[in-house]
């Protein structure tokens, strides 16, 4: 552990050096990126600090009760070893999850899209409560949401909708939702009191930047339409929404819930790179997964990722057979602790992969 750590070292005092020169910073791309890797580095450079003191202490008490003979100091030194020996194991437990590579694309912004499936109004209302769910969790995390798409369901709730939420590391803790989430319940039109399974799909996406992806507007037709659903008489009597085609993908995206049609161009251009850059990234995981397979992958959406049982109050997480009784809690955005166990258990995984577990 100590040579990697040597070397993380080396590595970022390369990076001071680098950092301090005229040539880089006058190269903002380049100075943007070595100063991220910079303070990336940090955090495992200061624990190596902590590291290195410990295992020279080790050292030095080692040394004293083989070699000293006044029993006094071999009491001292004896004490030192049981102490520093104590502090070894949880301080190298600490570094292993900060040498775990991190997903490049977890500090970026998220695009959450969620669909309704399986179970037809009722799987609507259940997709309109998925969205209140994440606008809660999102707010208590002081991020904002903006609307991009809405479609809303016959009797209430949506077909989709697709929001952009804007706080660093917003992709790299919502990305664990991506998925089929399965409901247990009653529907209100059911006169039987029966309960009914209905599902709706959430994907998340890494909100690309313009670096990201290579997109030639001469790939992309754009089209303009009347919006419909909600936002007032204002969206009926001009073309304000915008279609987004890219032809050689296929892959279309429409947004009608800006004012203008320049603000839904410049929305619906965000999400359709982001998509693009989405197929990459799937690309690149599905060529990892034949050397990896991690447990709560983020790639597969046709996966039953969680049920929400409202006769029993629960809610299980099938990736990790984790079952929390407190639904309403959760339905109103508390899912720290769902999250949490999601990205240890992710770690995990790649510690042992890793061969560091």
């Amino acid at each position: 552990m100590l040579e990697k750590l040597e070397a993380i070292y080396a590595r970022f005092k390369e990076l001071e050096l680098l950092l301090s020169s005229p040539e880089v910073a006058s190269d903002m791309n380049r100075f943007s990126k070595l100063n991220k890797e910079y303070s990336d580095l940090k955090e495992i450079v200061e624990k190596y600090y902590e590291y290195r003191d410990l295992v020279g202490n080790l050292k030095e008490a080692k040394e004293i009760l083989e070699k000293e003979k006044d029993a006094e100091l071999k009491e001292m030194a004896k004490m030192e070893l049981e102490e520093l020996n104590e502090r070894k194991a949880p301080l190298e437990s600490e570094i292993k999850y900060l040498l775990i590579p991190k997903d490049p694309e977890d500090d970026k912004k998220a695009i959450v899209e969620i669909r309704s499936g399986t179970g037809g109004d009722e799987a609507s209302l259940f997709a309109g409560d998925l969205y209140k769910m994440y606008e809660r969790y999102c707010s208590s995390k002081g991020w904002t949401t903006e609307l991009v798409e809405l479609m809303e369901g016959t009797v209430g709730g949506f077909n989709k909708v697709v929001f952009n939420v804007n706080g660093a590391g917003a992709y790299g803790i919502l990305k664990f939702e991506s998925g089929v989430h399965r409901v247990q319940r009653v529907p209100e039109t059911e006169s039987q009191g029966r309960v009914h399974t209905s599902a709706a799909t959430v994907a998340v996406l890494a909100e690309a930047d313009e670096v990201d992806v290579k997109l030639d507007m001469k790939d992309v037709r754009r089209d303009t339409f009347r919006a419909s659903g909600a936002g007032g008489q204002h969206v009926n009597k001009t073309e304000s929404a915008v279609r987004l085609t890219h032809i050689p993908t296929g892959i279309v995206v429409e947004c009608q819930d800006g004012r203008s049609q320049h603000q839904n161009y410049d929305k619906a251009l965000i999400v359709l790179r982001s998509r693009l850059y989405e197929a990459e990234l799937l690309k690149k995981q599905e060529a990892e997964a034949k050397t990896r397979k991690t447990l709560v992958s983020t790639g597969d959406r046709s996966a039953k990722i969680r049920t929400y049982n409202f006769p029993q109050g629960r809610v299980t997480d099938h990736r990790i057979n984790l079952t929390l009784y407190n639904l309403p809690a959760v339905l109103n955005g508390d899912l720290d602790e769902i999250i949490d166990q999601l990205k240890m258990a992710d770690n995990a995984e790649k510690l042992k992969q890793g061969g560091m577990a």
